[in-house]
């Protein structure tokens, strides 16, 4: 796992935290989980963390959970690695940006609504495929989605599952800006960079009153973890999981 998310300082108070399975479009393990929650809970204790930049690698940002990992260690409560990195997500007060080119599945796409700053490249794609796999939404976004976009639009985006390109993301308001693939890092960078050399106490400060609904935010997380926990033992989300493996259709024509 050592390799699998590489975690890391720059030296000018941001810290990177970059998906790299390529192999398996850095699709996240429990592990992997675990090890961005610790960095997380860590540089909300560091003060000399003043930004933290998300990345994944050219083409593909994250394929969302690893449905092997995922099959064989389910997340079950609040206390699993995935909640726990939700958690931290929803909880930081360093700023957060997150530089998304192309795929950002699942949990790629939900945790983007905990980020300050969104870069998106012109080949980005997002995609919420709770339900087709059986599940519901997790990270809060049944709370943020409507709020942000209306209930329509959430609805479209969650129910419907269909992914949507980085134009719309833009459009909706879920990323700040559009960047050509080979410049989306090194704008990452220089942004985060620009924030780090703000005064932090502020930053922080006033990132808080940004999200003033905090409290309503985390109870939503929780009720999700608990809708979550009770369909992974669902006929429909084994039905769904190895349709996947299967490379096949899935059938939930006779589960009610």
């Amino acid at each position: 796992m050592a390799d699998d998310v590489i975690i890391g300082g720059d030296g000018e108070h941001v810290l990177r935290v970059r998906f790299n399975r390529p192999d398996k479009k850095n699709a996240i393990t429990t592990a992997m989980y675990d090890a961005m929650a610790d960095a997380l809970e860590a540089a909300e204790r560091d003060r000399s963390v003043r930004a933290v930049v998300f990345l994944g690698g050219a083409g593909c940002f994250t394929a969302g959970n690893d449905l092997n990992d995922f099959r064989e260690r389910p997340p079950s409560d609040a206390a699993s690695p995935a909640f726990r990195f939700i958690k931290a997500l929803a909880r930081a007060t360093v700023p957060l940006i997150a530089a998304v080119d192309g795929v950002a599945i699942g949990i790629g796409t939900t945790m983007l609504l905990h980020c300050d700053v969104v870069l998106a490249s012109d080949r980005a794609r997002f995609q919420m495929p709770f339900v087709n796999l059986g599940l519901v939404p997790e990270a809060g976004s049944t709370y943020l989605l409507p709020k942000m976009l209306g209930h329509a639009r959430a609805a479209d985006l969650v129910l419907r599952a269909e992914p949507f390109d980085a134009a719309t993301a833009l459009a909706l308001g879920f990323v700040t800006e559009i960047c050509p693939a080979a410049e989306i890092e090194a704008t990452a960078h220089a942004i985060a960079r620009d924030i780090a050399a703000k005064p932090p106490a502020a930053m922080r400060r006033t990132k808080a009153l940004l999200k003033s609904d905090q409290a309503a935010v985390e109870a939503r997380i929780d009720a999700e973890v608990a809708e979550y926990a009770e369909r992974l033992a669902s006929a429909e989300l084994k039905e769904a999981v190895a349709a996947f493996l299967e490379k096949r259709a899935a059938d939930f024509s006779t589960i009610d």
